[in-house]
């Protein structure tokens, strides 16, 4: 159909004349209404952002000194974080001699990693890095 041709269906009936396909030949059009269109497809892009999953990392920092309460505590928080989804990163921080014993600050890692492994798997193992040892807690995949 001749281009003219089209645009003056289109125009009478109050609609748009959209290209589709330019690079066949001939191109390809359709006749539609482009605003409607373009709403439609502007709110499938919203609707699909609601649905996506937003996984935040909250971080948790300890001490290998840190006494029991304060350790449960933590262990509370950290507990709330993976229920809702976020994944936790527990840092041990090592303050002067107690680098010396850095094993300590790792076991500490695995017994809070053992607190939470109802909830949680543990994505990267404990291991250290200079003043400091770090673990990242992800969530358990509901089945």
């Amino acid at each position: 159909m001749d281009t003219k041709e089209a645009l003056g269906i289109a125009a009478s009936r109050g609609f748009d004349l959209v290209e589709v396909s330019g690079k066949s030949d001939p191109p390809v059009c359709r006749i539609m209404d482009h605003g409607k269109y373009k709403y439609q497809q502007s709110k499938k892009l919203h609707d699909a952002k609601k649905k996506q999953a937003v996984i935040r990392i909250k971080e948790i920092k300890l001490r290998p000194k840190t006494e029991e309460h304060d350790f449960q505590f933590k262990v509370k928080h950290a507990r709330n974080f993976l229920q809702d989804g976020n994944k936790v990163k527990v840092t041990l921080q090592y303050r002067g001699r107690e680098m010396a014993f850095s094993q300590l600050g790792i076991e500490v890692l695995r017994k809070f990693a053992a607190a939470v492994e109802d909830l949680g798997v543990v994505e990267t193992q404990p291991r250290s890095e200079g003043r400091s040892a770090q673990m990242i807690l992800g969530p358990k995949k509901q089945a």
